[in-house]
């Protein structure tokens, strides 16, 4: 038996990359059941070191909840229109510990099952927004978090005020590839 390599289009993923959009503003729109599903999915089937999982994702869609994590976010109250807020929670006892030498996996594991979540969110045409802004003790308490969680990152999804997302990449704001390349060895 051999084994099947299965292609996807690249120009698919690639774009989906270069549209992702931090969206700060949102239609009042609910998320159908389907997107729903994918956008679990895309969380289920992200990577972490060890494939350990340390994770838990609260699916925040009760409106006044989402005002207050919105309050506890510094503020953001834009975030109050978003029909979803996505809480990364993670494990840092359970996560791979030799992360460098020195640490664990948490942030990375979380960072990368959020990211999977904000290319799925694109290809449903729902924007989404990385907050790091927030009272970690105002968020375990809203959404009875255990002390020994840490509440990585929220994310406000949903379907973007503005309407379309497919709009060409500014060239000017990103840095040219000299600047972040180097071959074989840090220049």
């Amino acid at each position: 038996m051999g084994c099947v390599v299965r292609r996807f289009n690249l120009m698919d993923v690639l774009e989906a990359i270069k549209t992702r959009r931090s969206v700060r503003a949102y239609k009042n729109q609910a998320i159908s059941g389907e997107s729903y599903e994918r956008l679990c999915m895309a969380l289920r089937y992200a990577p972490s070191a060890c494939n350990i999982q340390p994770w838990r994702f609260v699916m925040v869609r009760d409106q006044q909840l989402i005002q207050q994590i919105a309050h506890a976010s510094c503020g953001q109250m834009w975030m109050a229109g978003a029909p979803l807020i996505v809480v990364g929670c993670g494990f840092g006892e359970q996560a791979y510990k030799s992360i460098g030498g020195y640490g664990n996996s948490i942030d990375i594991d979380l960072a990368i099952a959020m990211d999977h979540l904000t290319l799925v969110a694109v290809a449903e045409g729902l924007g989404t927004c990385w907050i790091g802004a927030f009272d970690e003790r105002s968020v375990k308490k809203l959404l009875g978090v255990p002390k020994n969680v840490k509440v990585v990152c929220l994310m406000p999804v949903g379907y973007p005020a503005s309407g379309d997302l497919n709009y060409p990449v500014d060239e000017a704001r990103r840095k040219k590839p000299e600047e972040i390349f180097c071959a074989d060895y840090y220049k």
